[in-house]
């Protein structure tokens, strides 16, 4: 399914991975920010705080604060901001930096994630910026991505950025020469955050039960879960003097090379990033033919008419 889940406890995890990683993040988007049952809407829609042990909601058979579909939340700080332990580190002393980002600045605006180890937080954030006024122009324009990393003293960091949308597309990165105050910042950050979450610009509705006419409604209000607050990166302002040039490193990107990153706080701008409308499907299974309709289904259907699973498919597999 393309606009919900239908995987569990195991699959959550490689279906959305595998989706980011091989170019299909934009599907992986759509599968998180889906509607109805077997989507995180879904549980906050019934006021869930915290995850459910199942997509199905339940008042006393499954925990409505458990682990078990949790895999989204990994996902979503190593695919959609875009940081995760570098496959060959060892103590947590090196992440990968690969922030993924949507066709369309509609689906998502910005991204942020902090990653703990033992040396000290990493952290990164990304955002469009230069949009249009118009957002109707969200699926055309030409934007700026800015993205900002934190390694900490003693830390290394890889970064893999995204190939160009257009032969325009340029990059380049600059280092602060001196650590920012970054608990002032977030503190800062932390205070404009709350004053958004008191506004209760979060999820907007939810659905309540009528125990007199025997009956779910939909309830529109606001809540202060869910409220979007961009990351502390953003509220440190070093002086400019303390920035180095903006070094251009569109060639390695072109190269399809990882730049490593000594200890440091980075700032990298892409400019003329081309948005594009995001593709579009009908219904949960969507039409999509690169993703949906491919003429090779591999070895896991053990009937390849059709694309619905069955249970035989199990067995195929096995």
């Amino acid at each position: 399914q393309w606009q919900g889940f239908n995987e569990g406890i195991f699959a959550i995890r490689y279906s959305l991975k595998t989706l980011s990683d091989m170019g299909f993040h934009h599907i992986a988007l759509r599968k998180a920010a889906g509607f109805g049952f077997g989507t995180p809407e879904y549980m906050m829609s019934h006021n869930a705080t915290t995850m459910w042990e199942s997509w199905w909601r339940s008042e006393d058979v499954y925990s409505r604060n458990h682990p078990m579909l949790g895999a989204i939340a990994e996902w979503m700080s190593s695919s959609v901001a875009g940081v995760s332990l570098h496959p060959t580190t060892v103590g947590g002393r090196r992440m990968l930096f690969w922030p993924r980002f949507p066709k369309s600045a509609t689906m998502l605006e910005y991204a942020s994630a902090v990653q703990g180890s033992q040396i000290g937080d990493y952290a990164v954030a990304w955002r469009y910026e230069n949009l249009p006024d118009d957002k109707s122009q969200y699926n055309s324009a030409s934007a700026k991505v800015r993205i900002r990393l934190l390694i900490p003293p003693t830390g290394a960091g890889s970064i893999r950025l995204p190939g160009p949308t257009s032969k325009k597309t340029k990059y380049s990165i600059s280092h602060s020469t001196l650590f920012p105050d970054f608990e002032k910042a977030r503190k800062e950050s932390r205070v404009k955050c709350n004053k958004r979450r008191k506004r209760r610009l979060g999820f907007p509705y939810s659905w309540e039960y009528d125990r007199n006419k025997k009956r779910w409604h939909k309830v529109i209000s606001g809540k202060s879960i869910g409220t979007p607050c961009e990351s502390f990166l953003f509220d440190v302002l070093p002086l400019s003097a303390q920035w180095s040039g903006h070094t251009d490193i569109t060639q390695e990107v072109l190269n399809g090379r990882d730049k490593v990153l000594p200890a440091g706080f980075y700032d990298i701008i892409i400019n003329n990033w081309q948005l594009e409308e995001e593709v579009e499907g009908t219904g949960r299974l969507g039409n999509l033919p690169e993703y949906y309709n491919s003429d090779d289904l591999g070895p896991y259907c053990k009937d390849g008419s059709t694309h619905d699973w069955h249970i035989d498919d199990a067995s195929h597999i096995i």
